[in-house]
Formats: structure tokens, C-alpha cells, sequence
């Protein structure tokens, strides 16, 4: 058996940028200055830019930077806020928290992206606001989504958790909605050392609104003007984040390389064309920053079984849409509602594809895959 390939492996990323990271903590612990702050400052401005925004207001987490975006529409209980079934649970569980109700909008097979087509469809009069997820590092079809949402009053709030410096005809992820909502959870292409988030907007109003609540709705200290919650993002957090930002385009490159690589292996294996691997789809509108590089398989869970075996690490995004969760059998959907995120959520599999991967570490979950399909094991 070969060199375990992990699924993600941060020990690797953190070796080479080991003492720029310390350096940055021993700042902030030398400044004794912990919860917002300077660092704090300095990060949103560099990601706001970053993002082509003119705004950016760090947050405790990419759930609250959801939730404080919600809470800044003023999304008030029964308004509805159209959505995709297909993503991880923070997207449709800020919407409940506040007394708003998801409705879902299936999704694009090709992308796994929220299908901005069969949106016009999904609006009523209870509307408030569309919330596409930009899954696995590629941008939902932007141009459409706010054609729909100009054409009714709609807030758009950008889920950039897995996309930032995503691009769509030339824009950023985070800057075609009314605010985009960032997390900065380890695991992500810009990932700090614990929960943070970040929501960047284009309208000053919205900015001061997510300012305003991200600490307890007060103006000046201890005159509460709104009820608001402790959405604050910590210094040590910011300081970190700030020196992976200048390494996150190089990162971003190597994703791509790796993501080809893939696509070229994978080819040549013969299990694209028998059809029983299915690459994932570039849509050609922008930039894929690859935050996962998610196929669909024949067998799934046996060749995610025999890949465990292997030691080479894989992951399903996500087993159970939103619409089949326990927690929102109140909404009255079953099985077979949105067909498209049900067949995902059975066939798609996510394979190792962080920047540190070697090109044999590459050849050797290309080869393992072979073996699983040549031997015709059911495991």
C-alpha cells in the first residue's frame, strides 16, 4: 500500500507558512487586543478588495455572517427565501432560525448549482430575498438570478463559503448579490485556525445595518438601537487569515493543476468514457477556484469504501438534501420533490484536491479507482 493521500491535509499548508503565521499571532498577543480591532479592520478592507466590494465586515462564522446578511434584510417570520436543497445545512437553517421559510429550487446536474432557470417559478408574493450557494468553488449563473430578483424587489445574498475568488464573466463571488457571506471554517480554501466569517456588500446601508448587529445592535457602547447578537471575528483570526490571503492565489493555481491533472488521468483511465466516473463540469462562464473537485460514481459508496481502504480520503457533499432533513418535515417535501439534488447527493463523491498533492499522490487515487472498477468488487 502506497503513501496515505488524506483529504485534506492543513499540516502540509502550515509548513510553509509556518513563521509568518507565528508572527502574526505573537502581534496580536503582544497588542492584547483579541475582538475586532485593527487586524480585524485591515482584513476586511484586503478581502472586500480582494472580492471587487466596496465593503467587508468580519463575523464570528460563515453561519452568522448568513444569519446577520438575513437579520439585515429585516427577513421577518413567513417570508419566504428561495433557495437550493443541495448544500450544507447553514444555508437553509439561517432562514428557520429567523421565522422565514426556504423554498427550494433544484439544482443544474452539470454544476450542482442552484438552477437559476427555474426560478421564476419558485416566487410569490411572500418572497424576500434568493440565496444561491456557489458550491464546490463554482458560481451559480449570475446574470439570470438577478434578472429574476430585479424584476420583483428581491434581496440577493450571496453563500460564498466555498468560492472566494470564484468569478462569473469577470466578477467576483460576493460582489453581484446585495452582500456575499464568507466563512473562513480550517477547511476552506482560505481557512483561519478556528470559525470566522466575513459578509461583503456593495451598499453602504447594509454595511452599517451588519455592523450595527454583529454587536448586540449597539450604538454607542451599552445603547442597544436594535436587537443584534455577538457576531464578532477575533483578532488572532484576522491576523492569520491575512497572511494566508497572500498566498491564496498561488493555492487557488495549484487546486486548478491538480483539478486538471484529474481530468487528464481520469481520461486516460478509460472510466470517463465507460461512463462509470463523471468529471465535474467547468462551466466555462468564469473562474472555478476548485474548493472540491466532485465526480459522480458508479457504486459511489463501495469505491468510497474501498478507497478508505486504501487510505485515501474522500468525502459525500452532501448524503441527504435539504428538503429530506428531519428538522424540515414541516415543510411537507418528499422524496422525488427536486430529483436532480437527490441523484447528486447519491452518485457525487469529492476526492483530494488541496494544493500540497503531489503528482503522484494524484496518480495514486486515479489508480485506485481503476482497481476498484477492474476488479468488480461490491465493497
Amino acid at each position: 500500500m502506497g503513501v496515505p493521500v488524506p483529504l485534506l491535509d492543513l499540516k502540509a499548508q502550515y509548513a510553509t507558512i509556518r513563521e509568518e503565521v507565528r508572527a502574526a499571532i505573537d502581534g496580536v498577543l503582544e497588542s492584547q487586543y483579541f475582538i475586532l480591532g485593527p487586524e480585524v479592520e485591515a482584513l476586511e478592507a484586503e478581502v472586500a478588495a480582494y472580492c471587487q466590494c466596496r465593503y467587508g465586515i468580519g463575523v464570528s462564522s460563515g453561519s452568522d455572517a448568513l444569519l446577520v446578511a438575513l437579520m439585515a434584510i429585516n427577513l421577518q417570520a413567513g417570508d419566504e427565501v428561495i433557495t437550493t436543497p443541495y448544500t450544507f445545512f447553514a444555508t437553509a437553517g439561517a432562514i428557520v432560525r429567523l421565522g422565514g421559510k426556504p423554498v427550494f429550487v433544484d439544482i443544474d446536474p452539470a454544476t450542482y448549482n442552484l438552477d437559476p432557470f427555474a426560478l421564476e417559478d419558485a416566487v410569490t408574493p411572500r418572497t424576500r430575498a434568493i440565496l444561491p450557494v456557489h458550491l464546490y468553488g463554482q458560481m451559480v449563473e449570475m446574470d439570470p438570478v438577478m434578472e429574476v430578483a430585479d424584476r420583483h424587489g428581491l434581496h440577493v445574498i450571496e453563500d460564498v463559503a466555498q468560492a472566494i475568488g470564484a468569478e462569473y464573466r469577470g466578477r467576483r463571488a460576493g460582489c453581484i448579490g446585495h452582500c456575499g457571506c464568507f466563512s473562513f471554517f480550517p477547511s476552506k480554501n482560505l481557512g483561519g485556525v478556528g470559525d470566522g466569517g466575513l459578509v461583503t456588500t456593495n451598499d453602504p446601508k447594509l454595511a452599517d445595518r451588519v455592523k450595527l448587529l454583529r454587536g448586540h445592535g449597539a450604538r454607542p457602547k451599552y445603547h442597544h438601537k436594535v436587537v443584534g447578537g455577538n457576531f464578532r471575528l477575533d483578532a488572532l483570526q484576522a491576523a492569520v487569515l491575512r497572511v494566508k490571503l497572500r498566498h491564496l492565489d498561488r493555492w487557488t493555481a495549484a487546486r486548478q493543476h491538480n483539478a486538471e491533472s484529474y481530468r487528464r488521468r481520469l481520461a486516460a483511465s478509460g472510466l470517463v468514457s465507460d461512463g462509470r466516473v463523471v468529471l465535474p463540469v467547468d462551466a466555462g462562464y468564469g473562474r472555478h477556484i476548485y474548493n472540491q473537485f466532485v465526480i459522480r460514481a458508479e457504486r459511489r459508496d463501495g469505491l468510497a469504501h474501498y478507497l478508505k481502504q486504501q487510505q485515501i480520503g474522500t468525502e459525500v457533499y452532501y448524503p441527504l438534501p435539504m428538503h429530506l432533513q428531519e428538522c424540515f418535515a414541516g415543510l411537507g417535501l418528499r422524496e422525488g420533490a427536486f430529483p436532480q439534488s437527490e441523484s447528486a447527493a447519491q452518485e457525487s463523491l469529492a476526492l483530494p484536491i488541496y494544493p500540497e498533492l503531489s503528482d503522484a499522490m494524484l496518480e495514486r487515487v486515479v489508480q485506485a479507482i481503476g482497481e476498484f472498477y477492474s476488479s468488480g468488487t461490491s465493497c
